[in-house]
């Protein structure tokens, strides 16, 4: 599980991301694993520093910062991928594949909202 392997849902989203993307720019990590970005900036920070993430500026464009997983972070991934796929078997079996799909699609709908200033 994430907490045996000391990773907050929204590493494991950063990670998911690299993951299948490979080395990507920053709005798209946002984007993927559906975080914004003043929280996605601290998420960054803290996997840089714990060996998981690498940050570096794009060579043709020095505005743009691309994140990719180091060794360490694709490691995790390949491990937690196996089990994370039985969760969501399991919630697919538990639920139904329709219900499944009404709950991501009233997810996707929160996660769309504007935020109240």
């Amino acid at each position: 599980s994430l907490r045996e392997h000391a990773l907050s849902d929204q590493q494991w989203r950063v990670l998911r991301v690299l993951g299948e993307h490979g080395a990507v720019d920053i709005g798209c990590v946002a984007r993927e694993a559906y975080i914004l970005g003043p929280s996605l900036t601290g998420v960054l920070a803290r996997m840089e520093r714990d060996g998981l993430v690498q940050r570096t500026r794009d060579s043709a464009d020095q505005r743009r910062t691309v994140i990719a997983a180091t060794a360490q972070g694709r490691r995790l991934v390949k491990r937690l991928s196996t089990t994370i796929e039985a969760h969501y078997v399991w919630l697919e079996k538990s639920m139904g594949k329709a219900k499944l799909a009404q709950l991501y699609g009233l997810l996707d709908e929160l996660i769309a909202l504007e935020q109240p200033e």
